[in-house]
């Protein structure tokens, strides 16, 4: 069977010839402690021949819990699911949370998820992992379910940096206080933007130092300032080292600018508008600051990137 990469439901995989591993779970950021879980599903699929699928949800469950105040996302669900397919996840599930998700009652989860998947031969899960109505089901409700269905549960401890245990909530503080290294760390990649370049004012180029301009919107905002940055054309396998700038530019711009990412080539690049470009970041600068004059940025750019240098040719 050829898999599409995501499904937004269980009517595409309700006819698998063979074995169906799932791995159920938020998963924001697909981070090391999230790779633990879903790996597992990964490789029992292999040894068995079988399929490995992720069930994973959209929107996040407190926009259902916590309207007024969700968590905000890592990355988007396309992100997501792109980052799971390069695991080795077959298919994701992309399952709408909604009332009627969420009400279904912790002891019936299971029954009721099998009855969707009858390929279905095991679970995988974090060990925090709460499901059903009132968040009444933990791993111990799954493997009751699972003995008398016939379900193998699988549940993975926590993996921990530096004595903490790796969580979606950890790296968005990190990342919220510009800490990338440990976000980096955390995550077992590089923290990578992506998108389609566009032309700015082009005040960089009039200044000496030409940006390539994102218009990116995370949910998650990193910390407003300067990092150290590889990027490259999407598709490509040459990265160019630059530095970035992410926040309003309040030495220039507008009250009420919204952020946006400009990166500047440590070398020249054919880059241009309309080119789709990753950057990855790889370490944190400078603060995003205002200055008295463009002199003044002028000559704190020229400093950020003999730093960027500095750790490029490390």
């Amino acid at each position: 069977m050829n898999f599409p990469v995501a499904v937004d439901s269980f009517e595409a995989l309700a006819h698998l010839n063979g074995e169906l591993h799932l791995a159920i779970g938020v998963f924001d950021g697909v981070h090391l402690g999230h790779k633990a879980v879903i790996e597992s599903a990964v490789f029992s699929a292999r040894r068995s021949h079988g399929f490995c699928g992720v069930l994973t949800f959209d929107p996040h469950p407190s926009r259902l819990f916590r309207p007024e105040a969700p968590t905000r996302l890592i990355m988007p669900i396309e992100m997501k699911t792109r980052m799971l397919h390069q695991v080795g996840v077959d298919c994701v599930i992309r399952k709408h949370f909604d009332h009627a998700f969420a009400s279904i009652p912790a002891d019936r989860f299971l029954s009721q998820l099998q009855d969707a998947l009858p390929a279905l031969k095991s679970i995988y899960v974090g060990e925090n992992f709460r499901f059903g109505q009132k968040r009444a089901g933990d791993v111990s409700t799954l493997i009751e379910s699972g003995r008398l269905l016939g379900l193998g549960v699988f549940s993975a401890e926590r993996i921990k940096h530096n004595g903490q245990p790796i969580s979606s909530t950890r790296i968005r503080q990190e990342l919220e206080a510009g800490a990338i290294v440990a976000v980096n760390d955390l995550l077992g990649y590089n923290y990578t933007a992506s998108g389609e370049i566009i032309r700015g004012a082009q005040l960089g180029r009039t200044i000496g130092f030409p940006t390539l301009n994102l218009p990116w919107q995370p949910e998650c905002l990193p910390r407003f300032g300067v990092y150290y940055v590889k990027f490259r054309l999407t598709g490509s396998s040459e990265w160019a080292s630059g530095v970035a700038n992410y926040g309003v530019k309040p030495t220039v711009a507008n009250p009420g600018q919204m952020p946006a990412l400009e990166v500047h080539g440590l070398e020249p690049t054919d880059l241009a508008a309309g080119d789709c470009i990753e950057v990855e970041w790889l370490q944190f600068i400078r603060p995003e600051q205002k200055f008295d004059s463009i002199d003044a940025l002028k000559a704190q750019i020229a400093l950020d990137c003999a730093t960027a240098r500095d750790w490029a040719a490390r």
